[in-house]
């Protein structure tokens, strides 16, 4: 999108400056593109190339000599070491062109087999400028060191470590160094001033730390008071907490007896006292290996442990988030370069194993309350199995199923109803799957396999008792965890000699308790479609017989889902269903009645949503339950609820309505073949189609299902496992289909909550995710649909979008987000660029699609306003620059609006680029006659622009241009009558005149 705005760079030369390193200064003016703008009204900018920025035209510009490299170094013979020089010299020229990191390699290679100490000093001093421009500023201050060693009068090696110490934060060591430099050179004006600031600094960390300790002191105090009011507690609270999360305050706050005083604040057993010192404790901890280690030995790890097991779900959640502070920072989380001190913090493993080992043993303590022990589940399944699958390093894994499995068994097991069990939430027995779960899949062989098999089977066996039916239900309830969770082994231990006519047995006792458990057991073992055959055989007279008979609602649900699963075996394939015509549709009936019902409990309630996910496969009972906005409703406000164990039903249920699932592609002729062959075929249901489907959405919108999606999204990653977060994907990419109904989704919140899932999840799910962002960047204002700092991490998502793997749609909806995100503001084109999305835009742009290159194009319109774009036109053999030129002779007006507005900016932006574009195609002057004269006024405008930027640019190219049939076409535009339309385009042709008269190649007409 071309600004109303063009900057131009103007080099000038510094006086007293060394050529070598220091980079030229730009003036940069910025004036409209309507009319020539005297410089007296244009505001002036100064920047060196490191990037500093100011309107200060007084500033002292001797401080960049101390980048320049030494002329004496160059004095050396080549006889006297031939390979260090020329390899130096080498990276001088890197250095002056800007290649940093083959300056980098040039100095390493100089260093390796320089003998002379003097040469030596000064590549690493070199070197050690390098660094700076790269921001590795330990390495800097590492190589200047180096050189003073040698020479400690080396002056430009003194003033680079006091740079580098004053980024590493280290005040006092760049004061030192500034000081000894100041001696050396007392009149440097560089010197005296970067001498004054860093005293000025350094009184200022004094005084803010001073003040920092009465901050600290006068929280505590305020805290500890009984004669605080309410307000000026939370307060006091608040600012303690601020405080910590910054790395300085929380060391004033550990430097002044804090973790003392905290524990103190945590045993007045007053729930916001303990909250505040929790999360002042966990910022204290984060990334912070030293402070953390010292906090987890002077509270305890038991202590903390018996703070999460309070039956207070805040106070557990922060506890929780504490440890995981404590193990990021012992476990890598903790980036800090301690140097001599390393050895004394670097061993973590024992505090780690502790944390393991306390946690394990929470999760089945009687002491430990529901909220407590989901936490401790929580953070085994964040930290113990593996992250990264390619690592061979599953020890911690191995070590919780040898020290923890059964354990985990145990709270799988649970039967709430029965005395003397277990404190649990509704969600516990759920993650406690989940971890199984993961616990398997992080076995990297077949005997570590067969060992958490015989593990679980030894469990499973050692609580059948035919004398105690308590042990029995809780057998087949651990049978039940396991199948929701590494299905395989649930299945194993299924077929094993006893355990379905236990199923059966209990399914015909006469406690309540015993049914519940067996239909629940008989529901999760029909899981696979499989099994589930086996179960149509065996199993359907069963449920049928218990759901005719009971009078228990909570039974005969459960029996109605173990049926609705049983019926929904065939999948959406229409041929291949399981019962009668008509009886799927009466068990949805039921389902829906059930789910909106407010006297049944949640948990009752959620079993109805059970059944609607695996009968909505049926496209008749989606379509029946769309129509139900009360039922769709009741299952929104259901997966807002605390219990969110229902997510993956609710999940299950909205993908089949949106029929957002994969499907496979009928190729004719192979269907024919299948015919002819007598092998089966799939049939679509006819409410399946196109239009059916835009019908369900459009009902689920209006029922206010981005709402719920919003907060399902939000749940905890142990419950919102990676395959409900693809589901998830997978409706908002149905919902956003319609470029109408996009809007609906950004307001209900929509954008904000497909990010998390475009940044976490399985592969697929991160690109059906991505997608949806793209569909609702490339429409809609993106500062409202991703309002604050979110806007940031759409980037990513939409780059993943952008390679040949992705398909055409993806691609261009991708660009054409980032086309919208590119013309905000610099900082989201600095962030498209170090996304590395350059390259692949560029490559877009030669594309034989029409549409993915017009998008490509008016991608990189917006974002030739950066630096290493600009550079990137600039730098020779490649054809950039050439292409630019040539889609603006292309017949597309869209895709000419675009590249006329980026060659407009660049060559705005370099004049060497207005000189350069002349050399790339012989074409390039009828291309920029055909723009001037374009019938569109915006492009029309554009070459306009970029005339004059050529102009402007060489004396030689500016009389070509006036010697061609420009003129006329200038002077046709500059006398046409003002237009509002054409009125940018008249100015603009005027200001190439007056640039033309003043430049003395025209004289203005006289009578």
């Amino acid at each position: 999108m071309l600004r109303s705005m063009l900057v131009h760079q103007l080099l000038i030369i510094k006086s007293g400056v060394d050529e070598d390193l220091a980079p030229p200064l730009i003036i940069t003016w910025i004036h409209p593109l309507s009319w020539y703008v005297p410089p007296s009204k244009c505001k002036i900018y100064i920047s060196d190339a490191w990037g500093c920025l100011t309107t200060d035209t007084t500033r002292n510009y001797t401080q960049d000599r101390l980048f320049s490299y030494d002329a004496e170094s160059t004095l050396i013979t080549m006889g006297e070491i031939a390979d260090p020089v020329q390899l130096k010299d080498e990276g001088n020229k890197h250095f002056q062109a800007g290649e940093i990191d083959k300056a980098i390699e040039s100095y390493t290679k100089a260093i390796k087999s320089c003998k002379d100490k003097k040469v030596l000093a000064v590549i690493y001093r070199n070197r050690s400028a390098c660094f700076l421009k790269k921001e590795n500023y330990n390495s800097a201050a590492s190589d200047a060191t180096k050189a003073i060693d040698v020479d400690a009068a080396d002056i430009k090696a003194l003033y680079r470590r006091c740079q580098a110490l004053e980024k590493l934060g280290k005040l006092d060591m760049a004061f030192k160094d500034v000081q000894r430099c100041a001696t050396l050179e007392p009149k440097n004006k560089t010197f005296l001033e970067t001498l004054r600031r860093l005293g000025a600094e350094i009184q200022q960390k004094l005084k803010t730390s001073f003040s920092t300790d009465s901050r600290v002191e006068n929280m505590f105090e305020i805290l500890f008071s009984e004669e605080s009011d309410k307000e000026k507690l939370e307060k006091a609270a608040n600012n303690l907490i601020v405080l910590a999360r910054e790395d300085a305050g929380a060391e004033r706050i550990f430097q002044n007896n804090g973790v003392p005083l905290l524990v103190q604040l945590i045993e007045t057993g007053k729930p916001e006292m303990i909250l505040a010192a929790i999360r002042t404790l966990s910022g204290m901890c984060t990334g912070h290996r030293a402070r953390a280690t010292a906090i987890i030995h002077m509270i305890g790890i038991s202590k903390l442990c018996s703070i999460m097991a309070v039956d207070n779900e805040e106070i557990a959640l922060a506890t929780a988030n504490l440890f995981q502070c404590v193990y990021d920072s012992l476990s890598g989380g903790d980036k800090r370069n301690y140097g001599k001190e390393e050895a004394l913090v670097l061993d973590s493993s024992k505090d780690l194993k502790d944390i393991l080992l306390a946690l394990l043993e929470m999760i089945a303590s009687k002491k430990v309350s529901g909220h407590g022990r989901d936490q401790a589940l929580n953070l085994l399944t964040r930290n113990v199995p593996r992250k990264n699958k390619k690592s061979t390093d599953n020890s911690k894994s191995l070590f919780t199923i040898d020290h923890g499995l059964k354990k985990i068994l145990k709270v799988c097991g649970q039967v709430p109803d029965l005395p003397d069990q277990l404190p649990l939430t509704e969600n516990t027995q759920l993650i406690a799957s989940v971890l199984l779960n993961l616990l398997y899949d992080d076995m990297r062989c077949d005997p570590e396999r067969d060992n958490f098999r015989d593990i679980c089977d030894e469990y499973i066996k050692s609580k059948f008792d035919p004398n105690d039916m308590d042990k029995n239900i809780h057998a087949i309830n651990t049978l039940s965890g396991i199948l929701q969770g590494p299905f395989d082994v649930g299945n194993m231990l299924t077929g094993r000699q006893g355990v379905m006519e236990m199923m059966v047995a209990l399914c015909g006792s006469e406690r309540e308790v015993d049914q519940l458990v067996a239909v629940e057991a008989l529901i999760h073992a029909s899981t696979k479609t499989s099994k589930a055959s086996f179960f149509i055989s065996n199993g359907v007279s069963l449920l049928k017989e218990m759901y005719k008979k009971t009078k228990n609602e909570k039974i005969k649900i459960r029996a109605l889902v173990g049926l609705c699963k049983l019926g929904s075996a065939g999948g959406d394939d229409y041929s291949m269903r399981q019962f009668a015509e008509g009886s799927t549709e009466k068990l949805a009936k039921q389902c829906r009645k059930w789910l909106c019902n407010p006297t049944l409990d949640v948990r009752t309630r959620k079993w109805a949503v059970e059944g609607l996910a695996y009968l909505t496969n049926d496209a008749d009972v989606k379509d029946d339950f769309v129509e139900d906005e009360a039922a769709m409703r009741a299952m929104f406000e259901l997966a807002k609820s605390k219990d969110k164990t229902i997510l993956y039903a609710v999940a299950c249920t909205l993908v089949n309505c949106t029929n957002s699932y994969d499907k496979k592609e009928m190729i004719p002729e192979m269907v024919q073949l299948a015919k002819f062959s007598k092998q089966h075929v799939p049939e679509q249901h006819p409410k399946d189609k196109k239009d059916f489907i835009s019908r369900r959405v459009s009902r689920l919108l209006k029922a206010g299902v981005t709402s719920a999606l919003a907060v399902m999204v939000r749940a905890d990653n142990s419950i919102l496992t990676d395959q409900t977060k693809e589901m998830l994907a997978r409706v908002f990419l149905a919902l956003a289909d319609d470029i109408k109904d996009r809007g609906t989704i950004v307001a209900q919140g929509g954008g904000k909550a497909l990010i998390p899932l475009a940044l976490e999840g399985t592969d697929k799910g991160k690109i059906k995710a991505s997608h949806a962002l793209a569909k609702i960047a490339a429409v809609s204002n993106p500062e409202i649909a991703f309002p604050g700092e979110r806007i940031y991490e759409v980037v990513r998502p939409l780059v993943s979008l952008l390679n040949s793997e992705r398909d055409g749609l993806e691609n261009f909806e991708a660009l054409l987000g980032l086309t919208n995100l590119a013309a905000l503001n610099d900082k989201l084109r600095v962030k498209i660029l170090k996304e590395k999305a350059l390259p692949e835009i560029e490559n877009y742009m030669f594309e034989e699609h029409e549409q993915i290159r017009q998008a490509a194009t008016e991608c990189m319109c917006n974002l030739v306003c950066c630096k290493e774009v600009q550079d990137r036109y600039l730098e020779d053999g490649n054809d950039k620059l050439k292409l630019l030129v040539l889609l603006c002779g292309e017949d597309d007006e869209q895709l000419q609006r675009a590249s006329a507005g980026a060659l407009a900016m660049l060559t705005a932006a370099q004049k060497k680029l207005a000189v350069k574009l002349t050399k790339v195609t012989g074409q390039w002057l009828e291309i920029i006659q055909r723009l001037c004269l374009h019938d569109n006024p915006e492009i029309q405008h554009r070459g306009l622009v970029t005339v004059y930027n050529m102009l402007d640019a060489d004396e030689a190219l500016s009389k070509k241009l006036i010697e061609s049939e420009l003129l006329e076409i200038l002077t046709y535009v500059a006398k046409l009558e003002d237009n509002p339309k054409k009125q940018d385009a008249i100015n603009a042709a005027r200001s190439c005149l007056s640039k033309a008269m003043d430049s003395g190649l025209i004289k203005p007409f006289s009578n």
